[in-house]
């Protein structure tokens, strides 16, 4: 028994370079630079010079050709660097298994009140349904977010404002808007009745350019009995499904409403310049949950698009 305890010797033993050292090799090698080494370590560009020195002086080789102010890896340096990637895997692999499991918190996103209420609340059980393991809790606002102060992970917004350098972007799908109205609306724009007789043409102060950004892109401006104005977006469109008049309505907030008939898009609908975009204060690579339900999002987006556009951009 004793003569077993003596033959299993420790592999942490004269024969390996400290830990530390070979940590700061494996970011050097994998850079094949001291400078993003430092910046990755958070220590100076001298300190990972001099360990990797003293690292070399220990092992009695090269492991970096230095030219021009240039690092590159040697013949050896490329096999302690397969090996240290390698053992650093396993490694990682071991404490995982080992590691006590976690209860996930759910990722806190803060989106805009009328894609919330009109689209994105009536496929969360979809989602919830596939990826039980995620979980999403939903915020309301719109506009500028504050990730730390608003305890926000994610926030989806469109493009109509200035989000500064502080998160990161990714594009999910375009804005498409049209003209919406109840059935009996649109026949009555389409008929002879005086231009004094026809419903009105409803605004929101949420997006005070939305008819605007029509006529511009769309070339047609119904004739209408003037105008009335709401203060929100989504308030416009409750005031259109009430028959009130013609509201501008995104193709997706209002996709429900036209398969079951209780709105029409006469003019069809066709991108107004804008989109709509997932904000992450960290990269979206580095977390696989932000990642997964950006994906999520592009695709029922654009199963939505799909369900309202024509080739021509009309229903």
């Amino acid at each position: 028994m004793l003569t077993d305890m003596i033959e299993k010797k420790s592999p942490f033993d004269s024969r390996i370079p400290p830990m530390n050292s070979l940590r700061v090799f494996e970011a050097a090698a994998r850079h094949e630079s001291f400078g993003r080494a430092a910046d990755e370590l958070h220590v100076t560009h001298g300190a990972v010079s001099r360990q990797i020195k003293q690292l070399e002086e220990s092992l009695g080789v090269d492991l970096f050709d230095r030219r021009n102010r240039a690092v590159f890896l040697t013949p050896r340096g490329k096999i302690l660097l397969e090996a240290c990637t390698e053992a650093m895997e396993r490694l990682a692999e071991a404490l995982r298994q080992v590691k006590a499991p976690t209860v996930e918190l759910p990722l806190v996103l803060s989106c805009e009140p009328t894609i919330a209420m009109r689209w994105l609340i009536p496929r969360l059980p979809a989602f919830r349904e596939r990826f039980p393991q995620h979980q999403i809790h939903l915020l309301t606002a719109g506009g500028p977010v504050d990730f730390t102060r608003d305890r926000v992970d994610l926030a989806l917004r469109r493009n109509d404002f200035n989000w500064g350098t502080h998160c990161h972007a990714e594009s999910v799908a375009p804005e498409l808007t049209g003209p919406v109205c109840t059935p009996g609306v649109a026949l009555a724009m389409a008929s002879d009745l005086p231009t004094s007789r026809k419903p009105k043409l409803l605004h929101s102060r949420t997006r005070p350019s939305a008819w605007q950004r029509w006529f511009d892109v769309g070339g047609h401006s119904p004739e209408a009995a003037g105008s009335e104005y709401f203060e929100h977006f989504y308030l416009s469109l409750q005031a259109a499904g009430a028959g009130l008049g013609m509201a501008i309505g995104s193709a997706y907030m209002v996709e429900e409403d036209l398969r079951d008939a209780r709105l029409v898009a006469p003019f069809g609908f066709l991108p107004d310049g804008s989109e709509y975009v997932l904000l992450s204060p960290t990269p979206f690579r580095n977390d696989t949950r932000r990642m997964l339900f950006l994906d999520w999002l592009r695709y029922e987006m654009g199963h939505s698009r799909h369900g309202v556009e024509s080739p021509s951009g009309r229903l």
